[in-house]
């Protein structure tokens, strides 16, 4: 008996401590936990046609933030940020960097930056009280202003504030992508294998590509909070044939864009959806345009076809 109240007060006292933060301050201090906190993360992230185990280490050395990702299925691979510089190495090519503040496929970046910067496109609701990964945590419901995206709910360790469960849903409230976190374990120190990330030589960043005599293409339409982050020439996979490429992003949420002369570049001709990641294609003009992004495929097909040069 005495184990089962001891047990019960564990869920009860950090909740009365906490009992006036608001969803807000509760993701304000996720962020910093991210950016600040030693841990190990032992995660699954589910979604319709697979399962991936990780491993995620986060911690600080010499007051830079280090991280090692590493799925433990298939062939190896990995990633290893050291500040704001992130290192893939994969079996079969060689390891390269890119320029990046997070490590993609964890967590949205978007939880560790200014939580702020994504009010204009969602709000925060205080859910209820659950246990994950044998730890009390506290949900937090991410609601959008509009149906032009979809809604993130995240359960968040009530002692440290660190991310236990993370799942996105879309606007009929099905699941479609999810993390969770299976065992977390706050260390004292950055661990050895961030230590020598450290210390080690990876390759320079790759240089981002010029865009030189380029088109000027705007959006006469975008949903609230989404703005132009980069624009720049891609060539498509099996193809030597550039297009227009444009990020857009509400913080949250990342959508590109792809600008085509007509008969040019064959691009896609199809709408579709899978594990949450919609495409749509659009002839506008002269153009055809393809959007990518994890929002409703409606979305994409109004943003392609808002696009014009100015």
């Amino acid at each position: 008996m005495r184990l089962i109240w001891l047990a019960l007060l564990v869920l009860v006292f950090p909740a009365s401590a906490q009992e006036e933060l608001s969803a807000k301050a509760w993701l304000e201090n996720m962020s910093l936990a991210l950016k600040g906190q030693e841990f190990k993360m032992s995660l699954i992230h589910l979604q319709a046609d697979h399962i991936r185990p990780l491993v995620y280490l986060h911690g600080k050395v010499d007051d830079h933030e280090v991280a090692f990702l590493e799925h433990l299925n298939g062939p190896p691979k990995n990633a290893v940020r050291v500040g704001n510089t992130v290192t893939f190495i994969e079996h079969d090519q060689p390891a390269y960097s890119v320029r990046a503040e997070r490590i993609q496929g964890v967590l949205p970046p978007a939880f560790a930056g200014v939580i702020s910067d994504l009010e204009s496109g969602y709000q925060f609701v205080l859910g209820g009280r659950s246990r994950l990964a044998g730890r009390p945590s506290q949900l937090v419901r991410i609601i959008p202003n509009d149906d032009n995206r979809y809604s993130y709910q995240v359960w968040l360790d009530m002692d440290t504030y660190l991310p236990l469960r993370y799942d996105m849903l879309n606007l009929e409230k099905q699941l479609l992508e999810q993390v969770l976190v299976v065992e977390l374990i706050v260390l004292d120190d950055a661990p050895a294998i961030l230590r020598e990330a450290y210390k080690q030589d990876w390759p320079e960043i790759m240089p981002q590509p010029q865009r030189e005599q380029a088109d000027n293409w705007q959006f006469k339409w975008l949903p609230q909070g989404f703005k132009i982050l980069v624009k720049d020439n891609h060539r498509l996979i099996g193809s030597h044939e550039a297009v227009e490429y444009i990020a857009l992003s509400d913080g949250l949420v990342n959508i590109s864009v792809y600008v085509a002369r007509a008969g040019e570049t064959a691009l896609p001709d199809e709408l579709m959806t899978r594990n949450g990641l919609s495409l749509a294609a659009e002839r506008v003009g002269n153009a055809e345009v393809v959007a990518v992004g994890k929002v409703p495929a409606e979305t994409l097909s109004r943003i392609a076809k808002s696009i014009t040069i100015e």
